[in-house]
């Protein structure tokens, strides 16, 4: 004896609600995803402090993806209900497959870094006669082409006087990370009152000035002789 439409129906919303339950699971999908391309915690922190699009857009499109699916757990499994929820399910799966899509480019966005340098334990050593400058250079995900440019430079003394105390090009390593010691002869110009330290990355369009509210702008500091 053939089925008949309501067991048809009742067959086919079961079916649907596997699917929607499936659904429910969006926002764990994307966070499993991440966790596997080696996104922990520290990185979801620097990338929504960067304000990384990808993770918000995965987060957004998962969220509607189980709103789609709860929906599609309350439609009565009808002749009517069943289109409705065929529906709903096919934008929620729309949205699943977009959120794990963009969950990987969020992933290897946020754990690659974006090139940005740093300097850091900027002091000077060793007996008057002799003084040494000693900093850190260090910036993740810079790409495999590029390259930072370090330089240090006397501050407000006249045109005859000016010039680079120090100036180097520093390249990235296979992983894309710069992290490099500076140790130098410290003997500025007689004049001299402040030195400036910056480390730029010239192949980003968003170098900009130190004061920039860029995400790939320089790293600056100035050291004050007195």
């Amino acid at each position: 004896m053939p089925p008949t439409i309501g067991e048809i129906q009742a067959t086919l919303g079961k079916r649907l609600d596997d699917v929607a339950k499936i659904l429910a699971g969006a926002l764990v999908a994307v966070a499993g995803i991440m966790t596997t391309l080696g996104l922990n915690s520290e990185f979801v922190f620097v990338a929504l402090n960067n304000r990384s699009w990808p993770i918000y857009v995965a987060s957004l499109c998962a969220i509607i993806s189980i709103v789609c699916s709860i929906t599609a757990l309350l439609i009565r499994p009808t002749a009517r209900g069943v289109l409705w929820e065929t529906g709903v399910l096919v934008l929620g799966v729309i949205f699943y497959m977009a959120s794990l899509s963009i969950a990987v480019v969020g992933a290897a966005q946020a754990a690659g870094g974006n090139g940005r340098p740093t300097i850091t334990d900027v002091k000077l050593d060793g007996p008057r006669s002799n003084i040494r400058l000693r900093f850190g250079v260090h910036a993740d995900g810079v790409q495999k082409w590029a390259h930072i440019e370090v330089s240090v430079t006397p501050e407000n003394l006249p045109s005859e006087k000016s010039g680079d105390l120090y100036w180097s090009v520093l390249r990235p390593d296979d992983h894309g990370e710069i992290a490099q010691q500076i140790d130098i002869p410290f003997s500025p110009p007689a004049g001299t009152l402040v030195v400036a330290i910056s480390a730029v990355n010239p192949d980003q369009r968003e170098a900009g000035n130190c004061a920039a509210r860029t995400q790939h702008g320089p790293a600056c500091t100035e050291l004050h002789i007195s």
